[in-house]
């Protein structure tokens, strides 16, 4: 039994990792695949180990000042969790967000003591599906606070405290519940550091593991095809961002595209099969480790992240369900 902890910040990290054998079995798989319960942090995502990560990197480096405001782009699970770390340290937290994410995540952020700025979506983009042009209206807006409010910028894109949290925390953590007999990790890919952080301490440890980044289908940049479909619904990733800092010279084993009907479709099974309440980045994930599972990683085992809670996505056509609406 843990003991009693001094504030929640303590509790982020340290999630349980689950074997998916009800979804492998109805499915016919051979091998494993393991899903790490990040949605069981204490802000509801995997993005508050960045938040902690971000804002104590700031600390040691003396860049954030004793009660400085702090302002962050986010889809809402990394403002979720610079609200709770701010909190709990004394830090003004601003989260600058499209109006095309789920409302929930922004009355969570309210509700943690946040202002939350929302930013009206580019013409032509659709409500729920958040677009590239809507994360540059997104970045101006944030960059305007930062300079009009000296804010501390807790830019997740950038800042090396994104990627070493998923290093010294999701990777090591993975490797230790596992005993090392993991041969493969997949990542729906937003700002690259969960990707970057694993995927560098798991080849550290075996450099046979084998790690893939997930894009949208019709939005892969990184897998270099052309985007077909801006306006995909998988919220938290697929921004079309070819360049992302955290993946400049890292290794990369596969690109795998997921359709956001198949998202949709791996979050309810999740739901269904294994009682975990995940999100759509949850649903691409599990979908591209039952490819890979069916293909070149047959009766291997296979590392998943349950990114974040579908509770953040009731509002949204995820859980649509015409018995109760």
């Amino acid at each position: 039994m843990q003991k009693i902890l001094d504030s929640a910040v303590d509790a982020i990290g340290r999630t349980p990792l689950v074997r998916l054998s009800r979804i492998t079995s109805s499915l016919g798989l051979e091998g494993s695949i393991l899903a790490k319960l990040d949605y069981l942090n204490p802000g509801g995502s995997k993005k508050d180990r960045v938040a902690l990560g971000i804002i104590e990197e700031a600390e040691r480096l003396g860049t954030l000042k004793p009660g400085q405001t702090v302002v962050e782009l986010t889809s809402g699970n990394t403002g979720t969790g610079l609200a709770i770390v701010c909190s709990v340290k004394g830090y003004p937290f601003v989260a600058v967000m499209s109006r095309g994410n789920s409302v929930e995540r922004a009355r969570m952020m309210a509700a943690l003591g946040a202002e939350v700025v929302l930013v009206n979506q580019a013409p032509g983009s659709m409500p729920g599906q958040v677009s590239g042009s809507d994360l540059e209206l997104v970045e101006r807006r944030a960059k305007e606070i930062e300079a009009e409010w000296g804010a501390f910028r807790a830019d997740q894109f950038t800042r090396d405290g994104n990627w070493i949290a998923h290093h010294d925390g999701t990777g090591a953590e993975l490797w230790e519940q596992t005993d090392g007999a993991i041969d493969g990790f997949v990542d729906f890919v937003g700002s690259g550091g969960t990707y970057a952080g694993v995927s560098r301490k798991l080849k550290s440890l075996n450099d046979a593991i084998r790690c893939f980044i997930v894009e949208p289908e019709g939005a892969a940049v990184l897998a270099k095809k052309e985007v077909t479909n801006p306006g995909h619904p998988i919220q938290g990733g697929g921004y079309m961002m070819p360049e992302l800092a955290y993946l400049k010279d890292l290794a990369v084993d596969g690109l795998v595209q997921v359709t956001g009907d198949e998202a949709k479709e791996g979050a309810r099974m999740l739901a269904v099969k294994e009682g975990i309440f995940g999100g759509f980045s949850s649903g691409a994930n599990l979908m591209a480790a039952i490819r890979l599972l069916q293909g070149e990683m047959r009766g291997k085992t296979v590392a998943i992240v349950i990114c974040d809670s579908g509770l953040k996505y009731m509002s949204t056509d995820l859980w649509t369900d015409p018995q109760i609406d």
